[in-house]
């Protein structure tokens, strides 16, 4: 049986997400884009509530594509906030519309969004931890307080030092998978 990091043995979501995504160093613009976008709807919830209404956020935000969120008007917000399938909080539906204007200007002054992060990295590179439970693991760090303070400034919200460690987390910057967990050293030779 494979040991897994405790917190992701819940249910068939969490294990695939555990699995296959968390802390795999991601690369791709899109993919980092929706990683933002759902950990500050995430805010005050359980990662499983978004993880089960991810393929409604992808219908709803036409997958992530940060060009066309971006361009979002008032009609669309209002349709977004009766959409069932997604965590309808005004706060939080109007910040992936700001997330996506800044990240489009984040991107174009850096060349991607994950050159931009990648700037906050030892040589680039993701942060290998040796975590022995999860209780061991920071809620946020100096770095992801370091990163969120920027991101405010470059004018992004919901991206407080904890969702920005989470982010972190999600997107492989940090290795946090518990020693014993079978994707630690997995994830460990990733770059």
């Amino acid at each position: 049986m494979k040991v897994r990091c405790e917190w992701a043995e819940a249910n068939e979501h969490e294990i695939a997400y555990h699995d296959t995504e968390w802390g795999v160093p991601e690369h791709d613009d899109r993919r980092l884009f929706e990683f933002l976008i759902l950990e500050g709807a995430q805010a005050g919830l359980s990662w499983d509530t978004i993880l089960k209404r991810r393929g409604n956020y992808r219908k709803a935000f036409d997958d992530f594509d940060y060009n066309k969120v971006a361009a979002y008007d008032e009609e669309k917000i209002a349709e977004l906030l009766q959409d069932p399938g997604i965590i309808r909080n005004k706060l939080k539906v109007r910040s992936a519309v700001n997330n996506a204007k800044s990240f489009i200007e984040t991107r174009n002054e850096f060349g991607s969004f994950d050159s931009y992060l990648r700037t906050f990295l030892p040589d680039e590179k993701p942060i290998q931890n040796s975590w022995k439970s999860m209780q061991d693991i920071p809620a946020k760090t100096e770095l992801s307080e370091k990163i969120s303070k920027d991101m405010k400034k470059r004018g992004f919200n919901f991206v407080g030092p904890t969702i920005i460690y989470a982010f972190m987390q999600a997107v492989g910057m940090v290795n946090d998978h518990v020693v014993d967990c079978f994707r630690y050293e997995e994830c460990r030779k990733m770059q």
